[in-house]
């Protein structure tokens, strides 16, 4: 074979750098598992002062989403996660789509036919089992073929696959940064597929080829691969390349026996986010799903990418499965909400409060504020909310409290007197009205309760508000205010 290519495609390999690859599959959305490791593959670059390459793997295209790769730009934009080189980025070691690098597994693969490491198989397998190599290698009649035979029968034109030529007896050792080194025998291994029937490379293949052709020192995945790890080991050996470092990262659980599973309902990035929560929170929360930091910065919690790039140490990763915890998650969000600017709250606050409150006169930027300290997700803001928009059915009952010291006659008193003192303002300000209950409850030598409780009962029929009687006053304005006040007067009648 003439290796004029070979080596033209290895001296364009970048080195001398950390470089790392977040290689996603276009199937689907961003599981929870995908983006941790996509922000672990971000942060080990980063911290290393390398490169991030972004890589499409489509080569299994019976499993192709239309529109997935649009997803995963968006969701690494959306994220910060921005890559040094990819497919809409160019770089010296593209294309970065391994369909657009289909006829170069074709090459390796046969090289490694001559080197002996693979062979050609012409036997009439399933398409699962040549994708999987799920059989034993000692029963393929097509291992002990002669390089002559199998070349008259590629030569004919049969159908093949070329599968990785394992050695007979021994073991192979590999090392990962998390595990530390494992050692496989050899026996155990299958003779897995490299080039399927249609000329496309397997997933095993293709990304042992593209990783070392793209100069990838560390390769982040999930601990799923570490069966798979010693085959490509092999394979580096036979090529004699050197093995990038692994960090395999045990999965993260939705309870202690069950992996999380999009099959199972269980979330992606774009569901979470559709569920109300803060991109900033849902990184923060996934990037400690399996990681801790150390030293004096162990009892921190909350930190920016920026802080997490000049702290993320491998040496911090569990061996054990991190479990997806839903309160855990609410706890971070709920402080990345609190700690925003009003501003920017009202910005990502707006959608939700406009789908609860549709009245034109309303003031949503009088809202927001009431319900930033009150919620863990955005989607809690409706239900806060949607009494403004119109007052529900509601028990007299609401009217008693034992605090305040209200029952539904005195209840019913209060409302009485305060309607024709609210009546009678002409400025309707918050401290107009604010001022107007205060001075009322200090007149008749009541506790503010007494007049508040009733007031914030009558206006919005719930047990629970954003904002107390002033507020909701101010945010109904004058005539929704003492309509709904003549509403619980006739109530309590």
């Amino acid at each position: 074979m003439d290796m004029t290519w070979y080596q033209d495609l290895e001296s364009r390999i970048p080195t001398g750098e950390v470089r790392t690859r977040f290689a996603p599959s276009p199937t689907g959305y961003m599981h929870v598992g995908n983006l941790r490791t996509a922000l672990y593959t971000w942060l080990i670059a980063r911290h290393g002062g390398g490169k991030f390459i972004l890589r499409i793997e489509d080569t299994d295209q019976g499993r192709f989403v239309e529109g997935a790769t649009e997803i995963i730009y968006s969701t690494l934009k959306e994220c910060g996660l921005t890559w040094d080189e990819g497919p809409d980025l160019g770089g010296p070691v593209g294309p970065y789509i391994q369909t657009e690098r289909r006829d170069l597994y074709a090459q390796y693969a046969k090289l490694l036919v001559e080197r002996g490491a693979a062979y050609y198989c012409f036997c009439d397998k399933t398409e699962s089992a040549e994708d999987s190599g799920n059989f034993e290698k000692t029963e393929d009649p097509c291992r002990s073929l002669s390089s002559a035979e199998a070349q008259a029968r590629v030569d004919a034109g049969e159908p093949f696959v070329i599968r990785q030529k394992i050695p007979q007896g021994g073991q192979t050792t590999f090392h990962d940064a998390i595990f530390g080194a494992i050692t496989v025998d050899n026996d155990t291994l299958d003779d897995q597929v490299l080039l399927k029937r249609d000329g496309l490379p397997t997933y095993n293949f293709a990304n042992v080829v593209d990783d070392h052709l793209m100069g990838i020192t560390h390769v982040v995945r999930g601990s799923e691969y570490l069966s798979s790890a010693p085959k490509y080991n092999l394979l580096y050996e036979a090529f004699g390349w050197t093995v990038p470092e692994y960090i395999h990262c045990s999965p993260v659980m939705r309870d202690a026996h069950n992996k999380m599973s999009k099959r199972h309902g269980d979330p992606s990035y774009e569901d979470l986010k559709a569920q109300g929560y803060l991109t900033d929170a849902i990184l923060n929360y996934v990037t400690l799903l399996g990681w801790a930091p150390k030293g004096e910065n162990s009892e921190q919690e909350f930190f920016t990418l920026e802080e997490l790039s000049k702290i993320f140490e491998l040496s911090g990763v569990s061996k054990s499965p991190a479990i997806f915890d839903r309160e855990k998650l609410n706890y971070f969000n709920a402080h990345y909400l609190r700690e925003m600017e009003p501003g920017a709250f009202y910005t990502v606050a707006e959608p939700y409060l406009k789908e609860a409150v549709k009245t034109p006169d309303i003031d949503l930027h009088l809202i927001a504020p009431l319900v930033q300290g009150r919620c863990d997700t955005l989607c809690d803001i409706a239900p806060q909310v949607d009494f403004f928009d119109a007052l529900p059915e509601y028990s007299n009952e609401l009217y008693c409290h034992k605090k305040m010291k209200t029952d539904e006659q005195n209840s019913l008193e209060a409302l009485k007197v305060t309607l024709p003192v609210l009546e009678g303002l002409t400025d309707w300000t918050y401290d107009s009205i604010h001022a107007a209950l205060v001075g009322l409850a200090e007149k008749l030598e009541l506790k503010n309760g007494r007049i508040m409780w009733p007031v914030r009962t009558a206006l919005s029929g719930k047990a629970v508000t954003p904002g107390g009687a002033v507020e909701l006053c101010q945010i109904l304005g004058k005539a929704e205010t003492l309509r709904r006040m003549e509403k619980g007067i006739q109530q309590l009648s």
